[in-house]
């Protein structure tokens, strides 16, 4: 990882670095509130060398203290000097216990040693203390007396008494809260990097960059009502939702404008990701547009396109493939006529043999020469290899990801599949993708605005642009809704991107210069 990557990472998961900096430092606190304080007494001994008149004895006596001083910090918490203070002062703990509290030290270069005891209690540090260093200079004159008997060599000196301290040496709450802070900081940092080092779902165009070349051709933004409502660019035309249906169909026109491809197979990597809803929005959205389209439940597996669209789905595609039925026959219109379904039928019980048979290869020719655009909902990729197989006899495959649903290493091996047969891929459909509100396209709304007292209504003194809302199709009846009209017979551009498609995918009635074949067109 780059450092724009660190600060990404930053960016994007710094609510979860400042819970747990939080977190670590009310911990810190906490444990620092609920530590039972505890007090220190420091008591500071000197040792010396009796004896000895001139100066070399006196720096000899020096130098040998100063090596001593260290073995006799040792003996601070030895039994031999505890267990008497234990027995005298009536302490009820084993001598291993009070050499705990119990700490003795020797300043480099000197002669000095200080004992430093803690407790609970204040003056029973204290007391301690000054107990210790009296035993201390009793146990030091017994080792240090001459075998042949006499006064001991070694003379220890208390220099400075213990008193009662009047704050406790801990717990140090400051010290503490920064060492949380810092914890904290550096475990919410750590946790973020690993989550997203770790983390190989699919949520962004970056995320797909990391993966493929392919272009990403739209972005839908998730909805937690898609279910309910899957034909969204029908119940809600003016949704962001159904405006980035629309710009999926804008952006397939500039696909390829030499080869435009007339049969396009739109599948997934895995189940769930939102490919039936997409090919069945993106099929309205060329249909509004005046391209006249076919709609191919190719997903033998699970065929979701009839019960979305609300048509009857027993007999279909696998009733022509196995040739009990023309295609004239099953295909069912649908809205304004431009679009006609077929549904998948009958689920047989061998998918791929039927879609890679002779049978499916004539009919996609049969239907290219009767349709502008011949879409194909078919089966994820990674579970079977229906999706592959088809792409294959198609003009190329459109891949649906769903954000947070899709891993990077399954894109990988999707795309890696449609490459593998030789498949041509169109592009990229971000699906499901969650946005912040700084994120929708809300800057201007062009939504209809319902006329007030017969003027244009305003919002915040900014002018709204006011149209005529398109009409959504009735319920269909036997397949067919009320209002549809034949196919036209007429033949137009496949990719119609002219002030008519425009006009036709607003629901406003163009003009006479913007017919088909007139001096415009």
């Amino acid at each position: 990882m780059e450092l724009q990557d660190y600060l990404r990472v930053l960016r994007k998961r710094w609510v979860s670095i400042v819970a747990i900096t939080a977190l670590a430092t009310l911990g810190a606190v906490a444990a620092s509130l609920a530590t039972t304080p505890m007090y220190q007494a420091t008591t500071q001994l000197y040792v010396s060398v009796q004896g000895g008149a001139s100066t070399s004895d006196l720096l000899q006596g020096a130098n040998f203290t100063r090596q001593q001083v260290t073995s006799y910090a040792q003996l601070v918490n030895s039994p031999s000097v505890l267990g008497p203070v234990i027995d005298e002062m009536g302490i009820d703990a084993r001598v291993e216990q009070l050499a705990g509290q119990v700490r003795a030290d020797s300043p480099l270069n000197t002669s000095l040693i200080n004992v430093t005891v803690s407790h609970e209690n204040p003056a029973v540090a204290a007391a301690m203390a000054d107990a210790i260093a009296a035993e201390f200079k009793d146990v030091i004159a017994e080792l240090e007396t001459p075998a042949g008997g006499g006064a001991s060599a070694v003379k220890v000196s208390v220099v400075r008494e213990a008193a009662a301290p009047t704050s406790p040496s801990s717990p140090n709450l400051k010290l503490n809260v920064a060492l949380g802070l810092l914890v904290g900081l550096a475990l919410g940092v750590g946790i973020a990097v690993l989550r997203e080092v770790l983390d190989t779902r699919v949520r962004t165009e970056d995320d797909v960059a990391r993966v493929t070349d392919t272009s990403v051709i739209g972005t839908i933004p998730f909805d937690e009502d898609a279910p309910k409502h899957p034909l969204i660019v029908q119940t809600s035309p003016h949704s962001h939702r159904a405006e980035a249906f629309r710009r999926v169909r804008t952006n397939l026109q500039f696909l390829d404008v030499a080869d435009r491809p007339r049969s396009i197979v739109v599948t997934s990597s895995v189940p769930g990701e939102g490919k039936s809803t997409t090919s069945i929005n993106v099929a309205i959205t060329l249909a509004d547009a005046g391209t006249r389209v076919v709609l191919v439940d190719a997903d033998l597996r699970r065929p979701a396109v009839a019960r979305y669209m609300g048509i009857e789905g027993s007999v279909g595609l696998t009733t022509v493939l196995i040739g009990r039925a023309d295609v004239a026959d099953v295909v069912q219109p649908w809205g304004n006529g431009n679009l006609h379904v077929l549904p998948a039928g009958q689920i047989p019980p061998n998918p791929s043999e039927l879609l890679g048979s002779q049978a499916m290869a004539q009919l996609l020719e049969t239907l290219t020469s009767r349709y502008e655009v011949v879409l194909l909902d078919t089966a994820p990729l990674l579970p079977v290899t229906d999706a592959a197989i088809l792409a294959r006899l198609t003009g190329g495959a459109l891949v649906v990801a769903g954000s947070d649903k899709l891993h990077r290493n399954q894109l990988t091996e999707s795309m890696s599949s449609l490459e593998t047969v030789g498949a041509r891929v169109l592009g990229i459909v971000l699906n499901r993708q969650h946005r912040k509100a700084g994120d929708q396209y809300t800057y201007y709304d062009y939504s209809p605005t319902p006329a007030v007292d017969g003027a244009k209504g305003r919002a915040g003194g900014r002018r709204r642009r006011s149209r005529t809302a398109p009409t959504a199709p009735t319920a269909p009846v036997n397949g067919t809704p009320t209002g549809a009209v034949p196919v036209p017979t007429t033949t137009g551009s496949i990719w119609p991107g002219d002030a008519l498609s425009e006009a036709r995918a607003r629901g406003l009635q163009p003009g006479p210069q913007h017919q088909r074949g007139g001096p415009s067109a």
